[in-house]
């Protein structure tokens, strides 16, 4: 016997209709098959071919009126007798393999791009981590230098107090000139009003005005 079966609905397509006909006519034994998508007006359908005795058809008759794929939404299973050829069931599982190989490997592809990309990410990730590390190294260092600093900012004081000394010390040696330069000019200036006294005196002598 062969029949024709007809599905129709909003969501048929792209929802493993077909693989769910295919498993269940080989499990019923079905030795013909082929099933294909196409598109009405207004919906989708699901055109299935099938071939075997009079029990596996009526069962698969059954079957196809009661179940369907989890995320397919049916409007109408219509069934009708066929009597064209109908490619073997064998056949069709491995064209169907085929097929789904076909698809596979655009997504196979773009998971190998994917994989390099995820690769270069964790080699530049492991890059910044090694520098980081290294970085990490020179904190020992960064120790020491921040204890000279340190040790260095704590003289501060001790160098405030040396400045201090120098500038008493300078104004105590300012005052000491200053003294010096008081006790001179009286004794420079006698002495200067003596060397006039004598001048005019040999003036006199000679009879100079």
């Amino acid at each position: 016997m062969k029949l024709k079966v007809k599905i129709t609905g909003p969501k048929v397509h792209d929802v493993g209709y077909r693989y769910f006909l295919m498993s269940n006519a080989i499990d019923l034994g079905l030795k013909g098959f082929h099933a294909r998508n196409r598109m009405s007006e207004k919906e989708q359908e699901v055109i299935a071919l099938v071939e075997g005795d009079e029990e596996a058809i009526a069962d698969f008759r059954k079957l196809v009126k009661t179940n369907k794929p989890e995320y397919s939404d049916v409007s109408e299973v219509a069934l009708e007798d066929y009597h064209g050829d109908i490619m073997r069931t064998g056949e069709y599982a491995q064209v169907s393999s085929a097929q789904q190989l076909n698809k596979a490997i655009p997504l196979l592809l773009d998971i190998r791009n994917d994989m390099k990309a995820v690769r270069k990410t964790t080699d530049e990730t492991l890059s910044e981590i090694k520098a980081v590390r290294k970085n990490t190294d020179m904190i020992p260092q960064i120790s020491e230098d921040i204890k000279a600093v340190r040790k260095n900012t704590d003289m501060i004081p001790q160098i405030s107090e040396d400045i201090k000394a120098v500038r008493k010390t300078g104004d105590e040696t300012l005052g000491e000139i200053k003294g010096l330069r008081e006790d001179i000019q009286p004794g420079y200036a006698l002495q200067f009003r003596q060397v006039q006294s004598d001048v005019r005196a040999m003036k006199g002598r000679l009879g100079m005005q």
